[in-house]
């Protein structure tokens, strides 16, 4: 008597004929709608109708709605209402006494000064010329009348809308504190007319809080250089 090879087992028919029963793509095929963008499960339909298929090779990203933007714009209001992210006052800001010299910068890259080395791209910034041989004045001015120029610019200039606000002013010497729009976070800048016969200035500008400033210490000192130029001061570099 000849068995047959492929003869199918009755756990096998009984498994054919129950599959047979469900259209698992339609119990697949759903969304679950939150009202803003349906969330279409990955595994919803299929080719054959029977089981899912095989998952796909990259995920598309989840749009994010209109509403769901709206609430985390107003997550991170609340957040800036309630904490103002202000920082403290570096202790060893102002005129450093051997040499004498504005303070360096930390080896965090939000910060630039004059005092820095020319060869710290991340951290040097040249000094400023009030009267400098090319810069169209009539005559030099007085040490005082630049002071009063460059106050005048720090006032009236809100480079990326950070508000400034001057908190100490001593003889030849200018600290502003710059708060930014959102979360209140404060940057100190200051400006020196050091001693002697010359029209140099000499400034830092750094971040209290974290570790990068996607150069906004930078884009402040160049915005106020550029307004100090139209009274014709001049830089005694570039960065």
């Amino acid at each position: 008597m000849e068995i047959p090879t492929h003869a199918p087992t009755a756990a096998v028919a009984a498994a054919d004929d129950s599959a047979a029963m469900w259209d698992w793509g339609n119990l697949l095929d759903f969304a679950i709608n939150d009202g803003d963008d349906p969330l279409i499960l990955p595994w919803a339909g299929s080719d054959d109708g029977r089981s899912p298929p095989s998952p796909p090779l990259a995920a598309e990203p989840r749009r994010v709605g209109r509403r769901e933007v709206m609430l985390r714009s107003s997550g991170i209001a609340t957040l800036a209402a309630i904490f103002h992210f202000s920082g403290t006052k570096p202790s060893y800001l102002g005129v450093q006494k051997s040499p004498p010299s504005l303070a360096l910068c930390p080896a965090t890259n939000n910060c630039i000064s004059t005092s820095e080395e020319i060869s710290d791209p991340n951290h040097y910034a040249p000094p400023w010329n009030y009267n400098p041989e090319d810069g169209g004045r009539n005559k030099p001015i007085s040490k005082d009348e630049a002071m009063a120029e460059l106050i005048q610019v720090v006032t009236s200039t809100k480079p990326d809308n950070f508000t400034p606000r001057i908190v100490e002013k001593n003889g030849d010497y200018l600290r502003v504190e710059y708060e930014s729009p959102i979360m209140g976070f404060v940057d100190d800048v200051e400006f020196w007319f050091p001693p002697g016969k010359n029209s140099i200035v000499e400034y830092r500008s750094g971040s209290r809080l974290g570790n990068f400033d996607f150069n906004v210490n930078k884009k402040r000192i160049k915005t106020l250089r550029m307004e100090l130029e139209k009274k014709g001061w001049a830089s005694e570099g570039n960065f």
